[in-house]
């Protein structure tokens, strides 16, 4: 008989006959401050601390529609427009060309996840159960945390940036009084924190009513600025300009700016398949929805900004963001409602995916109120460029930073499930304590100790000219962090038998 072994932390005289109502076996042992009860899987009551649960197929409720509008909605944002802003420093030719080869790749990935999330029906961070451990799954759960988090707050500030533009020009206040500005860009932040509060509230059927009403206004509204942009800056003077040199951003560099972004959404594809009715609209149309909403708003980010350029006579990074952008091409307020309503879309799947992670580090706690605590963070994060330092080099700071991390950990969280376990998980046993993904104490410590490995990687190809120059570190260190994991595993696995 299949059981699992579940620690109460209270001594044999304290359990209760309630507290054992429900389990379908029953034999005790006492382990120091433990009281170990064995009970059979299908037991109604397991360990809670431990627990998840699967959607069966049967339950799908996102169509192929769904997950194309979610993924989208994910990439048609603010966030996405600022990297193409970014990207703006390697020229129009050269960094159209990275967004479409690095957004294919990326995604590529991105549909092996969401299969795993299909044919699991579990979500991204309860999946790495499987690869870190039980309890070893709740690293890569705070890192899907903290970047969604961090992602969330990068929406929150450009879309508090339109919104302050908006009120300065119903208020008739001057653009030039620092104390204003600060002022107008706070209320920003509150208005759009309470928007994004509203549009979580619901879980998982307001993130999809969101994107498929939100995303059809999108298309309307971005296709006209896109036509506003084109009409303003002939396109030949877009291919022509080059950055001043000093501004110029290397090939290598830009590689790792998209990958951090781009696999940001690997780490949740899970969170939304699992709902899906169909395999195909998993993968297939998850990886063309991200893959659209990608190029297309970052393309709209790239060109806009050197637009900008080509009209001022000047290229600054730090005005790369959509909302200083359309102030300075003159677009008006429509322009910035746009804005407005794709950092909620956008933002809908961020904190959807951190709200998902935060009940994987702490499962008593339900989605909703762990929405509403990762909604709140962000709104504490969004803060922090206002007083402490410029948006760019907080931005800038945050995707190293996860990329660092991102980048080795997906490469053991796809190797783990394709290559170790053929596509084969006991989904009961993401649950089981002492059971096949218990590894040592809940760690499994050759995926911590890859990931380590994958990290120091990155951090070493860092220090190479030839790197930034041409191919950046992720995805260098991640397949570092592949074979060794991949190896490593299978040797282990060899030695058992």
């Amino acid at each position: 008989m299949p059981i699992n072994i579940i620690p109460f932390k209270c001594s044999p005289e304290r359990l209760t006959k309630e507290r054992l109502s429900g389990f379908n076996g029953l034999a005790l042992f006492w382990s120091g401050p433990f009281l170990f009860v064995i009970v059979e899987v299908g037991g109604e009551k397991m360990a809670k601390q431990h627990t998840i649960h699967s959607v069966a197929k049967s339950e799908g409720t996102m169509g192929d529609w769904d997950l194309f509008a979610t993924w989208i909605g994910a990439n048609a944002n603010n966030g996405t427009w600022y990297i193409g802003g970014i990207i703006a420093a390697t020229g129009l030719i050269q960094g159209a060309t990275l967004l479409i080869a690095i957004g294919c790749l990326s995604y590529v990935l991105l549909a092996l996840a969401s299969y795993m999330g299909y044919q699991t029906g579990v979500g991204a961070m309860g999946l790495t159960r499987a690869s870190f451990g039980v309890k070893g799954s709740v690293l890569p759960s705070l890192i899907n945390v903290v970047q969604f988090i961090g992602w969330a707050a990068v929406n929150t500030y450009i879309a508090a940036t339109s919104v302050s533009f908006i009120l300065k020009e119903i208020m008739g206040w001057s653009g030039n009084d620092a104390a204003t500005n600060r002022l107008s860009l706070v209320v920003g932040i509150i208005i759009m924190s309470i928007l994004h509060l509203i549009s979580i509230s619901l879980g998982e059927k307001s993130v999809r009513w969101i994107e498929r009403i939100g995303i059809v206004l999108v298309i309307i509204l971005v296709t006209w600025e896109s036509i506003i942009v084109f009409k303003m800056v002939p396109f030949k003077d877009l291919v022509a300009w080059r950055p001043a040199a000093k501004f110029r951003l290397e090939a290598g560099r830009a590689i790792d700016i998209l990958a951090a972004f781009n696999l940001a959404w690997v780490t949740a594809a899970a969170d939304f398949s699992r709902f899906a009715k169909r395999k195909k609209a998993a993968t297939v149309y998850s990886f063309l929805g991200a893959n659209i909403g990608l190029f297309w708003f970052a393309f709209i980010g790239l060109t806009a900004t050197i637009a900008t350029a080509i009209t001022l006579n000047h290229f600054d990074p730090n005005n790369a963001d959509p909302s200083t952008i359309a102030a300075k091409l003159g677009l008006g307020v429509l322009a910035l409602l746009v804005i407005v309503i794709t950092s909620t879309t956008a933002n809908a799947v961020n904190l959807m995916a951190a709200g998902s992670a935060l009940t994987n580090i702490f499962p008593k706690l339900k989605l909703t109120p762990a929405l509403w605590c990762v909604t709140l963070l962000a709104t504490v994060v969004t803060f922090i460029p206002v007083y402490v330092a410029s948006f760019l080099t907080t931005f800038e700071t945050f995707l190293d930073s996860i990329g660092m991390f991102l980048g080795p950990e997906i490469a053991i969280f796809l190797v783990d499930y394709f290559w170790i376990r053929r596509r084969h998980y006991q989904v009961d046993a993401l649950n089981t304590i002492a059971g096949p993904y218990w590894y040592t104490k809940g760690y499994h410590l050759t995926a911590l100790f890859s990931w380590v490995i994958g990290v120091i990687s990155y951090l070493i190809l860092n220090q190479f000219a030839i790197v930034h120059a041409y191919t950046g570190a992720t995805f260098i260190a991640m397949l570092i962090t592949a074979l060794f994991y991949g190896v490593a595993v299978q040797l282990q696995t060899k030695k058992v038998i």
